[in-house]
């Protein structure tokens, strides 16, 4: 009892868990000590201590702490003649082994050998808990506070971080945009050829200021806020299988005959419009020119095409009735104007402009893309959403300095594009994200997927990230998808989600030695993502509004 830090010792180990009894003192079960001026608390949970026997020590969290009756005892009190029968009570802690504490004071995640009975049970100092946490870095970014330990600063390692994929999970308000800004600010003022593209459904990250220049969470100079519609992604980058989905309704009975015709169809208008390239080995799929109105030319003759002087029925004719009439309802629509009828894309040159812009190299230079899909028909944001993805992973594929020059892919409500269903709508999103995850790692892209609703996102995708950053989650169905990632002895953490504060997290992976919640540092500026004012707006609101501006609004699409 010499030692200050010692608390109890180790009664039962099944399953990953201890038991300890707490050691008492002659007033009773001390709630705290003081260590090295430091004043620790004894069994509140979340709460770290440190376990030793002969062989090794670990580092465990506590997860349950209560008392129980262990037997009778006889007690003579002073000044009476009759003895009484008191019960004799013991504090006992539940304790998570978390992981090991190795010889040369490092901490390695995850339990090979779990201590014997009767081992100790240890508070630990800060100082010592900084001194396990601690690894070498080449770049620090600093997220917030560990909850616990306040004095101590969350740290992570880039390349740990974004090496694998991310995710960023938590229910609406629970600070999901708060913590991803303060993340991506940090980011860029730590490292300042970061390439970071960001797809932003709802106009959080950029906005624009009373002078009418777009500005947002980033500092002046390092990112370039661009509309989904002024990047004027064409239609001439889809695939044959993207534009396949964008056109073609394979309930039709025709639409096998469809298929196979706009294949046959579209290689050879790609190979028309681009002989003076000099091409060999065109595809289908080759990012080049062709004209969407020659398709529509095409596939209308081979609807309305008779022989014999018009006495017989060609053999496509009237197969492709739908296929036209989901044509022209997007090219007669001026919403998909930006996409149907490029202005400044229009050829197959474009596209070195088109990449320049998109990965931050054009004119001016940014470090951040941050491209605005709000203003996009919704209808359409898994189109473009699966273009922007399959044009960063083609881009550092075919890069020899893809290992120079990584990217971070940031999806943002990533359950509205790339859903777990098997919607005909997402095929194209979710195969270009899928992709990505499996494979982009190879070649320096990388996913930050951010999501309210976990289980309604990809599996494929969230089961590639190798970090998750996981705030408040109530619904059950989130919090035991949670739990499925936890190891065996770390299951009882994912109960935590739900009693997490705003813009606080629970990271789990590669880049946390042990799961750790943590408190986010507010970012500065925040974006535009705060609920609103209800009690001061409805206190002291407008008395009217400027109706025929909204309006304009809509009818111009702009906010």
């Amino acid at each position: 009892m010499s030692d200050p830090s010692l608390i109890g010792r180790v009664i039962d180990i099944q399953d990953g868990c201890l038991i300890a009894t707490l050691f008492p003192s002659p007033e009773g079960f001390p709630t705290a000590r003081t260590i090295e001026d430091e004043t620790l608390p004894i069994g509140q949970l979340g709460s770290l201590v440190e376990v030793r026997d002969a062989v090794g020590h670990i580092l465990a969290e506590v997860a349950r702490s209560y008392e129980e009756s262990v037997g009778m005892r006889t007690v003579q009190a002073e000044g009476q003649a009759a003895a009484r029968q008191v019960s004799v009570r013991e504090r006992r802690l539940e304790l998570t082994a978390l992981a090991e504490i190795m010889a040369e004071g490092r901490l390695e995640p995850g339990v090979s050998r779990y201590p014997l009975i009767g081992a100790t049970v240890h508070l630990i100092p800060t100082a010592r808990l900084g001194q396990l946490l601690a690894r070498k870095l080449q770049v620090g970014l600093e997220l917030g506070r560990l909850s616990a330990r306040p004095q101590l600063r969350a740290v992570f390692e880039p390349t740990t971080l974004f090496g694998r994929h991310l995710a960023i999970l938590g229910q609406s308000g629970a600070g999901k945009s708060w913590t991803l800004a303060s993340l991506m600010q940090r980011v860029v003022a730590a490292m300042p050829h970061a390439h970071l593209i960001l797809l932003d459904l709802h106009g959080e990250y950029g906005w624009r200021g009373p002078d009418g220049q777009c500005i947002g969470i980033f500092p002046p100079g390092t990112a370039r806020y661009l509309d989904a519609r002024e990047l004027e992604i064409p239609y001439w980058l889809l695939t044959y299988a993207e534009l396949m989905d964008l056109f073609i309704d394979r309930t039709d009975p025709n639409a096998t005959v469809q298929m196979a015709f706009l294949r046959e169809t579209l290689y050879a208008l790609r190979k028309q419009s681009n002989q003076h390239l000099g091409i060999d080995r065109l595809s289908v799929d080759s990012p080049v020119y062709f004209s969407i109105e020659e398709l529509y030319q095409r596939c209308k003759k081979a609807n309305e095409e008779k022989l014999e002087f018009g006495k017989v029925k060609g053999p496509l004719f009237g197969a492709f009735d739908d296929f036209l009439v989901r044509f022209l309802a997007l090219y007669n629509d001026g919403r998909y104007d930006f996409f149907m009828r490029p202005t400044r894309h229009k050829s197959s040159a474009a596209l070195e402009d088109l990449l320049r812009d998109f990965v931050g190299l054009g004119e001016p230079k940014r470090q951040v893309t941050v491209i605005d899909l709000s203003p996009v028909p919704v209808d359409l944001r898994p189109v473009i959403s699966a273009q922007i993805g399959r044009l960063a992973y083609e881009f550092n594929y075919w890069n020899p300095r893809r290992y120079e020059f990584p990217m971070l892919l940031i999806c943002e409500e990533a359950h509205q594009y790339i859903p777990k269903e098997s919607d005909p709508r997402f095929v194209g999103t979710r195969r270009a994200m899928e992709r990505i995850a499996k494979e982009g790692r190879k070649y320096g892209v990388t996913l930050c997927i951010v999501s309210q609703r976990p289980t309604e996102l990809s599996g494929t995708v969230l089961s590639q990230c190798g970090n998750y950053l996981c705030l408040r989650m109530s619904n059950a169905d989130d919090q035991e998808y949670v739990r499925r990632l936890l190891s065996v002895g770390a299951k009882n953490l994912a109960d935590k989600l739900a009693s997490l504060r705003r813009g606080e997290i629970l990271t789990l992976g590669d880049a946390s030695p042990l799961p750790t919640r943590i408190q986010v540092e507010p970012p500065d500026p925040p974006p535009i993502s705060a609920d609103a004012p209800f009690s001061q707006s409805w206190m002291s609101g407008p008395d009217d509004l400027d109706v025929a501006d909204i309006v304009n609004h809509w009818w111009q699409q702009i906010r």
